[in-house]
């Protein structure tokens, strides 16, 4: 994504190139050196020295450095004059991923990784579709999955409009605008792999940067015409006579419009609609309450007491943000978050990267594929429960003790003159019961003189501030609500009906929603839902990795009905209640089950029903493409 205002600096020279390389990251270059020349025995020399995913995972001698980095120049240069690049065998691939990030890893991945490269066409999204006259998509919201639903229907050459109830495309990281909002997933990583951002500012870059980008994403694909801005899905009714959905939606001026649909797609997400814990005396607050989630823009925090209420994600995020600008900062923890050293948190993406990232082949996928593993597949067995552990360690298993002890360590460095905050911030749940949360200085904020931790209950807020239990009275002026969403309620306050008038209400309730893939339901026809119910990664991924695999899904169902001439196709209920008992049976293993955990995972009856249980190899291969076997169609 270009910045015009930033023109891109011209490294192709001698001297440039050799300081691009310079500043490349050792392991991602080397495994391009291997593509570049087939020269493998540059595996076998860093091989001993890659101990994980990360930069900073590698302790590569620099004399060893230095000579791969010559021989890289060389075979760049000696592609640049048209010597083709080298054949990787899978064989070769393989090996090639286990020493990219320090640990072995299985052969259901080589498939994957060499489709995302580029290097086998046969696996890819379905070809453009001759669509049958009249034929027609309803996407609700225009966020990620909007946005990455809408590139893919246009390049299929299926008809389609968004309904988005803003004034922008974006979402999340339009509504999110609260101080130090910022991806907590690294950006070369989430971000569409069709679309790859070589211009990002910072690896975890700032909510208008990832506002930029979708925008960015919005502008190239030529999709803003097909998007009402402004209007607001009310209710989607499905019309079994025609096999058609019926939407009505509501502009800014109250008018209602009613669309007619083949297909309805669902992609508002779970994290869309804020909660507000009903706290008594809360409308009696003389003061200002905010929600990270709405954040006005003209809000002045200087000089003012702050309560913050929460620890989680946007909570930490915030708070750091917040601290120094206001008089007095209290943090209402109800249960410390697990905090991860993240040494890139705060970095800047140097030119010479970015151009790296742009120009050098097959660089930029080995580092995705590295953040891929460390943020995600990698950390898959720290989540699964070992019975034969020993619980009282505060983990799970082995790997998951390990982690909890680096982050120990951690917080202990971090707070060594502060042994009455480092009780409070060390969670009494094992790593990954609820999300690890990169460091934006959480620690070192909570050290201010300005700022206080106070893990006491609330009892009431009243006119001037906040009562703990202990009867102690807290000042503010503003309250800031870190509080979550209505996760569990998806869809809401959507009235959605199927066959026979059916409401996803009466079947979902109020905090039990269950889908196929986390995509489709029985008795709701032609209706597919993005991020769905237990699609949700509590340890880390990326969302938009999990959005092009459910639009690539939903667009081989699309192009079965067009091809097949249906009118309707829904999941068979035997498939779908198949699946929800296996992923109910497969969550019981996982960390997120633990007696000690008790999140917003969980709904009223205890039930997982945000998180998934597969690794992203196996979701990707899950919703490689439909089985007509599994539905039930007319036509």
């Amino acid at each position: 994504m270009p910045n015009p205002e930033s023109p891109h600096p011209d490294f192709s020279s001698d001297a440039g190139l050799r300081q691009v390389i310079e500043d490349m990251h050792i392991v991602p270059m080397a495994m391009s050196l291997v593509q570049l020349t087939g020269e493998t025995d540059v595996l076998d020399l860093i091989r001993p020295h890659v101990h994980g995913p990360w930069d900073y995972s590698e302790v590569v001698p620099a004399e060893l450095k230095a000579a791969l980095r010559a021989r890289f120049f060389t075979a760049l240069r000696d592609h640049q004059h048209g010597k083709p690049l080298a054949l990787i065998e899978p064989a070769l691939m393989l090996s090639m991923l286990a020493t990219a990030v320090g640990e072995t890893v299985s052969p259901d991945y080589e498939p994957m990784i060499r489709a995302q490269m580029g290097l086998d066409q046969a696996i890819k999204a379905p070809d453009q579709i001759i669509a049958r006259d009249r034929f027609h998509v309803a996407i609700i919201g225009a966020g990620v999955s909007g946005i990455c639903a809408a590139i893919r229907l246009k390049e299929a050459g299926i008809s389609f409009e968004i309904i988005e109830k803003n004034q922008d495309v974006g979402g999340t990281w339009l509504e999110n605008q609260y101080p130090g909002c910022a991806v907590d997933t690294p950006n070369h990583f989430y971000q569409f792999s069709f679309e790859p951002n070589d211009d990002w500012p910072h690896y975890y870059s700032r909510q208008s940067a990832n506002l930029d980008y979708l925008r960015h994403c919005a502008d190239k694909y030529g999709i803003r015409p097909n998007i009402r801005f402004d209007c607001e899905a009310d209710s989607a009714v499905f019309d079994e006579a025609s096999g058609m959905w019926v939407v009505s939606y509501r502009n800014a001026s109250g008018a209602t419009t009613a669309v007619r649909a083949n297909v309805l797609l669902s992609a508002v997400g779970q994290l869309n609609r804020p909660t507000i814990p009903d706290l008594p005396g809360l409308k009696d607050f003389a003061g200002t309450v905010v929600h990270t989630a709405q954040w006005p823009a003209e809000l002045e925090l200087k000089g003012k007491k702050v309560v913050l209420i929460g620890s989680g994600a946007s909570a930490i995020q915030a708070g750091c943000a917040m601290a120094p600008q206001v008089e007095h900062l209290t943090v209402m923890q109800r249960s410390g978050p697990w905090v991860v050293r993240s040494p890139n948190m705060h970095r800047q993406v140097s030119e010479e990267m970015k151009w790296a990232l742009r120009n050098v082949p097959f660089y930029a996928p080995w580092y995705r594929f590295q953040l891929f593993w460390g943020f995600a597949d990698g950390l898959y067995p720290a989540l699964r429960i070992d019975p034969d552990w020993d619980f009282s360690k505060g983990s799970i298993n082995e790997k998951n003790d390990r982690i909890r002890q680096a982050m120990v360590r951690y917080a202990t460095r971090e707070l060594e003159d502060r042994p009455d905050l480092l009780a409070k911030v060390i969670p009494t749940y094992p790593p990954y019961g609820k999300r690890v949360l990169a460091d934006p200085g959480w620690f070192r904020m909570l050290k201010r003189d300005n700022v206080e931790l106070v893990t006491e209950g609330i009892a009431a807020i009243e006119k001037n501030g906040l009562r703990t239990n202990d009867g102690r009275l807290i000042e503010a002026d503003i309250l800031v609500m870190a509080t979550g969403f209505h996760a569990g309620r998806m869809l809401w306050p959507m009235d959605i009906r199927g066959l026979g008038g059916q409401s996803i209400r009466e079947v979902w309730g109020d905090n039990d929603p269950r889908a196929y893939l986390g995509v489709t339901a029985p008795q709701f026809p032609n209706m597919f839902v993005m991020y769905g119910p237990n699609t949700g990664l509590g340890h880390g991924g990326s969302f938009t990795f999990l959005a092009e695999c459910q639009m690539r899904y939903v667009l081989g169902c699309i192009k079965a009905m067009v091809d097949g001439g249906l009118r309707s196709m829904q999941v068979r209920p035997e498939v779908f209640e198949q699946y929800n008992t296996t992923i109910d049976r497969e969550l019981k293993n996982f960390v997120w089950s633990h007696p000690s955990v008790n999140s917003w995972y969980k709904n009223s009856q205890g039930r997982i029903i945000i998180n998934s249980p597969w690794r992203l190899i196996d979701y990707w291969n899950l919703t490689l493409r439909p089985d007509l076997g599994e539905y039930i169609t007319t036509s």
